[in-house]
């Protein structure tokens, strides 16, 4: 009985699917995308609706447009004069009207271009970038597309929690995390990433987020480091098995130290294999300090699909939006062109580069003349914003909860590891705050 019912809603599944979200899987059959696609990927479709029909009545109605639901005067979109004090560099259109599915075409344009300057080997074989509501939407629109329940995707262990949250909580998926790091300082464990990749590969299907610089670790790998993960990848696709890697890139460019690999490993493994898709998700967020202005990017990559292909992708990326949030903030993205036009940026972003590697840097000293202390064992870490302690003798919340009682914030994740966010300290102050927390910990291990 069962089979049967299962065998019935699959064929309404198929009858009831969309004419343009079957043209679009039409159009992917037989690629890497097409065959990594949810059941919502594959039913999802950018419609032929309000915003489609008014792109069209925005270049073709040269007398009235009645397309859209906004109020205008003369033109120009009613703008309440509080707003327009506010931000009196804009024009109204750039503040309160809705931005398109997919973005400002001028920001999208402008962030691809910004790619191949940060990252010089990319090539122009990619998707145009498109505009989401912040690196978290970024993350959750690709599961969206790529990922069903109970399936499994691979992550660092540690990882940012949020993970958990998007994939497990929200899409009813398994996330496994892999032992990045094999409790010395001395980087990746290339070794336990290869086990736990390859036994995936086994399945058929390998979905993996990473995340360089990491959140909570504070790492990004070496250039050794990184060309063996992407020879692993290649080896894996090249025995048969699809490959899906989501490059969560939020803290890309704070790279501290010369060793480190300074591009995105979504270069390369854009144009690596035919059974290798990559979507880097990226944004001004953490690299340009707009934490509030939640926008990001999300780029398709991979050596298999042509622009055709790019296009379908990106329209069924536009129907996961349009069915979310319609479209992302309009003057956010209007500021980060601003920002990127003003001739001030290239300085400040270098002062505040200089700014958070002296931090790191005096993180590191500390933690160098602590590096045999029994409680608390740094992760690598040699980017980003973080660092984070393997707590071995005593439990992250307690030593938390202690640090709280002290006036020092911390992040306890489980009572494995405790997460300092060096970014927000100054660097005088770094001494006397670990100091404080090498302290507590030293204490609560006595206690216990």
């Amino acid at each position: 009985m069962c089979v049967y019912i299962d065998t019935i809603l699959q064929y309404r599944y198929l009858i009831d699917m969309n004419v343009l979200a079957e043209e679009l899987n039409n159009t992917l059959e037989g690629t890497i995308a097409g065959r990594m696609l949810s059941k919502v990927g594959r039913r999802i479709y950018f419609p032929k609706g309000i915003i489609a029909q008014s792109t069209e009545a925005k270049k073709a109605a040269f007398k009235a447009n009645a397309t859209i639901g906004m109020a205008f005067s003369h033109g120009s979109p009613l703008l309440m004069s509080v707003i327009k004090d506010a931000m009196p560099v804009f024009k109204p259109s750039e503040i309160v009207a809705y931005a398109p599915t997919a973005g400002v075409e001028e920001a999208r344009l402008a962030w691809k271009d910004l790619l191949s300057q940060k990252n010089p080997s990319i090539t122009e074989h990619i998707s145009l970038p498109v505009v989401v509501s912040g690196l978290t939407a970024g993350i959750s629109l690709t599961a969206t597309l790529f990922l069903d329940e109970e399936q499994t995707i691979l992550a660092s262990a540690p990882c940012w929690d949020n993970y958990e949250l998007i994939f497990q909580e929200r899409y009813g998926a398994f996330l496994k995390e892999i032992p990045f790091f094999n409790g010395s300082d001395t980087g990746l464990d290339i070794d336990s990433i290869e086990k736990d990749i390859l036994k995936q590969a086994e399945t058929g299907v390998v979905r993996i987020i990473l995340n360089f610089p990491n959140n909570p670790s504070g790492y990004s790998p070496t250039i050794e480091e990184a060309e063996k993960l992407i020879g692993l990848f290649k080896d894996v696709a090249d025995r048969g098995a699809d490959v899906l890697v989501i490059c969560d890139d939020a803290y890309f460019g704070l790279f501290y130290e010369d060793h480190i690999i300074q591009e995105s490993l979504f270069c390369q493994l854009s144009t690596l294999h035919e059974r290798i898709l990559v979507v880097k998700i990226d944004g001004p967020t953490k690299e340009d300090y707009a934490w509030g202005l939640r926008m990001g990017f999300m780029t398709f990559g991979s050596k298999g699909l042509t622009a055709v292909h790019y296009d379908a992708l990106v329209k069924k990326l536009m129907g996961a939006i349009r069915s979310t949030v319609s479209c992302a903030n309009t003057p956010a993205q209007y500021l980060m062109l601003k920002t990127m036009n003003d001739p001030r940026t290239p300085a400040e972003k270098d002062e505040y580069f200089n700014i958070l590697r002296n931090r790191y840097l005096a993180v590191k000293k500390i933690v160098s003349i602590h590096a045999e202390d029994r409680n608390l064992r740094a992760l690598p870490f040699n980017s980003g914003y973080f660092m984070s302690f393997h707590c071995v003798g005593v439990k992250a919340e307690a030593l938390r909860r202690r640090l709280l009682a002290r006036g020092v914030g911390v992040v306890a994740l489980g009572d494995a590891y405790l997460r300092i966010a060096f970014s927000s300290i100054e660097e005088e102050d770094i001494p006397s705050i670990y100091q404080l927390i090498y302290e507590e910990a030293a204490a609560l291990g006595d206690y216990l």
